[in-house]
């Protein structure tokens, strides 16, 4: 639905309303499309003279096509400004990250792009280490709330092992895909890397092409939304949802040439279904995103039984017994992607919402577990978890609660579907193989949890 306030804002007398109240100032947020240079502008990158990546940010980009530099300039414009900090060993050491963003913050163009580059805090030799790496996380979250005009500022943590394994989460962070995610901490392990899982040939523009993905959930909203961008990236995609959604998941389905399977997830036969039908037409799947999910809100004192149940099995438990029945019957190809969608409900929780804050943050745990227990069979798992995000089930929220939900964030605005679709599809991405065991929020830095 759209933001008619963001609206307001932007013609001239609602400038000055804002200018003069301080009310917010909801930006408009630039967003990828196929077409569009990964980023549309320079990048100016900065490092410690002790930095573990050497070359490898400059080089990594280069081969990229992005427009890279290391000498600033005082009348040049910045899409984005990345630091490697993981040189950074003491306290004394963090000074480096003001002498090279405060100089460069008033050059950066709208919409643009802060990152810094650390190595995992848990890796450090020593204290002094542990120290400086944790800081940079409450620099880079404090920082994403002072930019401004659509601007992001996110951290990404290098475990020893992945230096190289940088390209599709450089391409996320710096481009328009992570439009709503900011003061958001990625971390790269090396734990799933092995010859096998390392893809070297990418088509341009399809990187997950030859991909079998499979979305739950899939006929409107955010499921809808997971399905276009897998399938503009290359995927063939089954869309699942419940026989009541039949006519708008075909719909959905048939608009990217992919497949349609009605059943209800949370159904005993569901997962040997599924299984079979993953077998008998692909043998085998790659991406398995869990996105179906039902909200049944009430206070706990007013809570019934059946609605407390049937809104954790449908987000965790189905996908729990599916994941568990593909495993068994090695229908996950090595170098397959699990994603679970969680919420900010799930990690603040949220008035009324024992029910899903519950199931949300068993989501959580989920996927932390399986990153953990399929790391040897080369599968990463990985959390996406929305905040505030325009889709039609906000229509039915409170006018106040809703346009709380839309400001109190670094944006003040809801994001889009597809905001989601784009962090779910960096972590399918090939390349992304590093990536796994992450919660990434996808909330614009929402005031909630943060």
């Amino acid at each position: 639905m759209s933001d008619r306030y963001q609206e307001l804002v932007h013609n001239p007398l609602g400038q000055v309303l804002v200018k003069n109240l301080g009310l917010p100032n909801p930006p408009y947020l630039e967003r990828w499309h196929q077409g569009r240079p990964v980023v549309d502008g320079t990048v100016l990158i900065g490092q410690t003279p002790d930095s573990v990546l050497g070359s490898t940010l400059t080089d990594t980009l280069k081969a990229g096509g992005v427009t890279t530099t290391n000498v600033p300039a005082d009348d040049r414009r910045y899409k984005a400004l990345v630091f490697d900090a993981t040189g950074c060993g003491n306290t004394h050491d963090l000074t480096a990250l003001t002498e090279f963003f405060t100089p460069r913050l008033r050059s950066m163009e709208s919409c643009g792009r802060v990152l810094v580059i650390g190595t995992v805090p848990e890796e450090a030799e020593n204290q002094s280490r542990v120290i400086a790496q944790r800081a940079l996380e409450g620099f880079v979250r404090s920082l994403g709330k002072e930019v401004g005009a659509g601007t992001t500022a996110n951290l990404v943590y290098v475990s020893g092992g992945t230096e190289d394994q940088l390209a599709s989460t450089l391409e996320f962070f710096l481009s328009p895909k992570s439009a709503y995610v900011s003061g958001q901490v990625a971390r790269l392990r090396p734990d799933s890397l092995s010859d096998a899982t390392r893809d070297r040939d990418i088509v341009a523009n399809a990187p997950l092409s030859g991909k079998i993905a499979l979305v739950t959930g899939a006929a409107r909203g955010l499921g809808a939304a997971d399905v276009q961008v897998l399938a503009r990236d290359g995927a063939r995609v089954i869309g699942v949802d419940v026989p009541a959604m039949g006519d708008e998941l075909e719909t959905t389905m048939s608009a990217v040439g992919g497949e349609s399977l009605t059943m209800d997830i949370a159904a005993d036969d569901a997962p040997a279904e599924l299984a079979a039908y993953i077998k008998e037409h692909h043998g085998g799947v790659d991406i398995l995103v869990h996105n179906a999910g039902v909200t049944r809100d009430k206070r706990l004192k007013n809570m019934k039984a059946e609605n407390f149940g049937l809104v954790i099995d449908i987000s965790v438990g189905a996908p729990e017994r599916i994941t568990a029945e593909l495993l068994d019957q090695d229908l996950i190809r090595t170098g397959g992607r699990i994603i679970g969608i969680s919420s900010i409900a799930g990690i603040a929780g949220n008035n009324g919402q024992t029910n899903y804050g519950a199931a949300k943050a068993g989501v959580i745990g989920f996927i932390a577990d399986l990153s953990r227990r399929l790391a040897d069979r080369g599968i990463t798992a990985n959390v996406v978890a929305p905040g505030f995000i325009e889709t039609d089930m906000v229509k039915s929220i409170p006018f106040a609660t809703r346009e709380a939900g839309r400001r109190m964030n670094s944006m003040s605005q809801g994001g889009l579907p597809v905001d989601v679709a784009e962090t779910i599809a960096w972590y399918a991405d090939p390349r992304s193989q590093a990536v796994t065991g992450n919660v990434v929020r996808v909330c614009g830095q929402s005031l909630l949890g943060a």
